[in-house]
């Protein structure tokens, strides 16, 4: 199995730009399917700071008014590229930019509207966390 003592906290950034299009990522660790950027929280890091920093760090953008999401067990589900225990904790942000950048974690991306996002390949967290946003605040938007 993994190499882990403990399950690792990681952040998911759900960015929507000033059109509030959602930016998707396609990645070699997650075959086949469309996720958001994101990665683990370092010690002694705020999960709100983490996303910022995994939003930077992953697409340079700069993203504000971070708002939870949810948070999601993933235990060692054979969707990612190798067995790890993560507990996912999901924000949704803004960006006054459409210029993605990305690092070597990604291959490609695309700009899509919430709600046709969940027509694409999604992984099923990803797709589970666009659902809960589209709940909670397709409303007050």
């Amino acid at each position: 199995m993994a190499d882990q003592q403990y399950p690792e906290p990681t952040v998911g950034a759900f960015i929507f730009n000033p059109k509030g299009e959602l930016l998707l990522l396609q990645s070699h660790k997650w075959p086949g399917k469309y996720v958001v950027p994101g990665g683990h929280v370092e010690l002694g890091e705020r999960l709100e700071q983490a996303v910022i920093r995994e939003s930077k760090e992953e697409t340079w953008l700069d993203v504000y008014d971070v708002v939870f999401i949810n948070f999601q067990e993933f235990i060692y589900d054979p969707a990612f590229w190798k067995p790890r225990h993560f507990i996912f904790f999901d924000f949704a942000c803004k960006t006054d930019s459409t210029e993605v950048r990305l690092n070597d974690e990604a291959q490609g991306y695309i700009w899509i509207e919430k709600h046709q996002a969940l027509s694409l390949a999604l992984d099923t967290y990803t797709r589970r966390s666009i659902e809960e946003y589209l709940k909670r605040f397709s409303l007050i938007q």
